[in-house]
């Protein structure tokens, strides 16, 4: 009888056992599960903080993706230089309608060869235009008005705002031969206009007197100048053979270092 009355006790432990077993397999899974969760929970949190790191780097140093290992270029700023302006003029006196040689002409000899040296200079230009431009299209009337105002030391006004002196240290100044010297209005500006301590390059168009002593009246205008060498085309070469006239203006230049 005592054997009987054992067995069901033993059942009953056995059953005990068996529940405080599985018990303890759920609490180590649960105890897995939250271990798992944390990791995991961590790991974002990580990922979060590094990625507002990066955020935070990238709106500093204007790039993207500097911490994550990718290859990023800074934006690139254009920069545009600022061309100098130049410290090179050329003054110039021209004339168009009839010439001595080559008859009616549309754009003066003077002209041509000036600007030949700025297209090989990269200067800066002033034309002096007569204020009031009385001067005859025809050759022989012309010559007539330019002997009389070289009679009566002319001082012909002439038009247009002349550009800052300042800013140029040589100035090259052309004009046509008119009676052996620069015309009248030529004059006017000499004496107008401050061109002390420049470097002055004379240039001539004529129709037989060279350069006509251009350099010499220049220095007797402008003491206070430094006079170089100057350069004479003749009228017909101006107009028939501009190529010609190209060479000696790029030969005359070289030869002043420009």
């Amino acid at each position: 009888m005592k054997k009987l009355k054992l067995i069901p006790a033993i059942f009953m432990m056995i059953v005990m056992l068996i529940s405080l077993s599985a018990c303890g397999n759920s609490s180590a899974e649960n105890a897995t599960s939250n271990q798992n969760m944390d990791t995991t929970q961590t790991a974002e949190t990580e990922i979060s903080d590094q990625t507002e790191i990066e955020n935070k780097v990238s709106e500093a140093t204007g790039t993207t993706g500097a911490l994550s290992g990718e290859e990023t270029t800074p934006d690139t700023v254009e920069e545009t230089d600022t061309a100098l302006d130049s410290n090179i003029l050329v003054v110039y006196f021209s004339r168009t309608g009839e010439q001595y040689g080559v008859g009616v002409i549309d754009e003066g000899n003077t002209a041509i060869v000036a600007k030949m040296i700025i297209d090989a200079t990269g200067a800066d230009s002033f034309e002096i235009l007569p204020a009031d431009d009385y001067y005859p299209m025809t050759y022989d009337e012309l010559t007539d008005v330019a002997k009389r105002e070289q009679n009566e030391n002319a001082r012909p006004a002439y038009a247009g705002e002349v550009p800052d002196l300042s800013q140029y240290d040589t100035i090259f100044i052309g004009a046509p031969v008119w009676w052996g010297d620069w015309p009248m209005i030529c004059y006017t500006f000499f004496e107008n206009e401050n061109l002390s301590g420049k470097t002055l390059y004379p240039f001539s168009t004529h129709a037989g007197s060279g350069l006509s002593g251009f350099d010499r009246k220049l220095s007797s205008a402008v003491p206070d100048a430094t006079v170089g060498e100057g350069l004479a085309i003749a009228g017909t070469e101006c107009q028939n053979d501009k190529d010609g006239v190209r060479s000696k203006v790029e030969n005359w230049l070289s030869g002043l270092e420009y």
